[in-house]
């Protein structure tokens, strides 16, 4: 079983910045990609910004050029630096993974979530 955990949100000001991590444990041989994925109240899950553990990183239209996602692939981890943020990002933020175990086996994993809220 993987675990994913994320930290970092918080409350802040429509231009503010904040950064979330996410720490993957376990039962894990490698990561295949880390991502990270938010859903606002009344609103379906959508993807923000991905990263493969080549370092290729892949990004939502909405937050290209503000956000940025990061992997430290030895300690299986993975931040997103959000920068000039708007009230429409307010949302849970989810941070996911797609995980090769040590048994060879592929699975997807996701995190508890953590809010993130912009106030205008």
């Amino acid at each position: 079983q993987v675990a994913l955990v994320e930290s970092g949100g918080g409350l802040v000001q429509a231009g503010g910045s904040l950064r979330l991590s996410c720490a993957a444990s376990g039962n894990i041989y490698n990561i295949n990609y880390m991502a990270w994925y938010r859903q606002a109240p009344g609103k379906q899950r959508e993807f923000v910004a991905r990263m493969s553990s080549g370092g290729s990183s892949y990004y939502d239209d909405s937050v290209k050029g503000r956000f940025t996602i990061s992997r430290d692939n030895a300690k299986n981890t993975a931040s997103l630096q959000m920068n000039s943020l708007k009230p429409e990002d307010t949302a849970v933020y989810y941070c996911n993974a797609l995980v090769v175990n040590l048994e060879r086996r592929l699975s997807e994993y996701w995190g508890q979530g953590t809010q993130v809220t912009v106030s205008s």
